[in-house]
């Protein structure tokens, strides 16, 4: 049967790999059930009980327990320090939430509703000034302990560093100047733009929600304690950090550390190469030019071809890259983005 699950998925495009990972079988334990003519599942478990199991009467009387007025409306991390305040011990806390689930009685109890993940909301970018995403790094000062600090706000369509600020306070006031300045630089519509920032204290503090609504931009946060919610941003420090020319020390100054991150926004948006639009620099994709930088590369490449076809055992290189940008994708949308991905190849 479950080979049989393994080929219908496989039969509808789906990667044998994924199959087996949902199915909690490794790759290799499908391909020897396969070459060795045994059929489906073999796999069993231990022909004898553990002698450390609970007998048939211990289990009755954990169940009566867990069900007598004094604890049916507690949980095991309750029900077990209780028994050993009176001096009993029944099993341990797995124990009891095993054998519960095991007779179906693990459920939700109390008018409180059930806990329910709540992924970030979903931001879709077609072209520039739709989503912005934003971020504060430090930048060390030449005291020990004390830092500047980096404000910069990104286009998550075109990879394009839209404003930037370097002070010596975090504080939403600096952030909502900025985002202000931002909008009116770069002639957006705020009714049409999303920022979406992490947790931190500037970012949902009065100043910075105020700004906000007065311009009437669409607020987007990530979840608390979750690191990859902010994922242009993040990678656009780690790049920043991680150039050559990036300090390894601290900044001399206010004034050195401004230099430094102006000559850097400029190489970023002006000659850096983004390998997640297509190695087309960010502000010709901004400006609206990466369709003619790449329309001329796939000429280039095309005859290239025709002076040495020898030299090509199939198409070119797909010098292509996609219009839509995703922040924070579902898994529906991760699904999509991958289906076309594997037909574009």
């Amino acid at each position: 049967m479950i080979l049989c699950w393994i080929d219908e998925a496989r039969a509808a495009g789906a990667r044998q790999s994924a199959c087996c990972q949902e199915l909690g079988l490794d790759p290799r334990t499908v391909q020897r059930w396969r070459c060795s003519d045994v059929g489906d599942d073999q796999r069993h478990g231990p022909k004898l009980d553990p002698s450390n199991k609970l007998s048939a009467t211990e289990r009755r009387r954990l169940l009566a327990i867990a069900n007598s007025p004094t604890y049916r409306d507690k949980s095991p991390k309750q029900i077990v320090p209780l028994l050993a305040d009176e001096g009993t011990y029944v099993a341990s806390e797995s124990t009891f939430y095993r054998v519960l689930r095991e007779e179906d009685q693990l459920a939700h109890r109390g008018r409180a509703k059930r806990p329910e993940p709540r992924p970030p909301r979903e931001h879709r970018a077609t072209g520039p000034n739709q989503v912005y995403s934003w971020d504060i790094t430090y930048l060390r000062a030449p005291i020990a302990g004390m830092f500047f600090f980096l404000y910069l706000y990104i286009d998550v369509w075109s990879r394009k560093i839209v404003g930037f600020r370097v002070a010596e306070v975090e504080d939403g006031e600096v952030a909502s100047l900025l985002l202000t300045e931002v909008c009116a630089a770069e002639g957006v519509d705020p009714n049409q733009l999303a920022v979406h920032q992490d947790n931190g204290a500037p970012m949902k503090g009065a100043t910075f929600k105020a700004t906000m609504d007065k311009l009437g931009v669409t607020a987007s946060f990530s979840r608390p304690r979750v690191s990859d919610d902010n994922p242009f941003s993040e990678a656009l420090f780690k790049t920043m950090k991680y150039v050559p020319e990036y300090p390894r020390g601290a900044f001399a100054s206010l004034a050195a550390a401004i230099a430094w991150v102006t000559a850097f926004v400029a190489w970023y948006n002006h000659e850096h190469l983004h390998s997640g639009i297509g190695f087309i620099a960010p502000a010709d994709r901004h400006d609206g030019r990466s369709d003619e930088i790449l329309a001329q590369r796939r000429e280039i490449y095309e005859a290239a071809k025709r002076r040495h076809p020898e030299r090509w055992s199939g198409a070119t290189r797909n010098w292509k890259t996609s219009n839509v940008v995703v922040l924070n994708p579902t898994k529906e949308t991760k699904a999509q983005m991958n289906d076309h991905a594997r037909s574009a190849a």
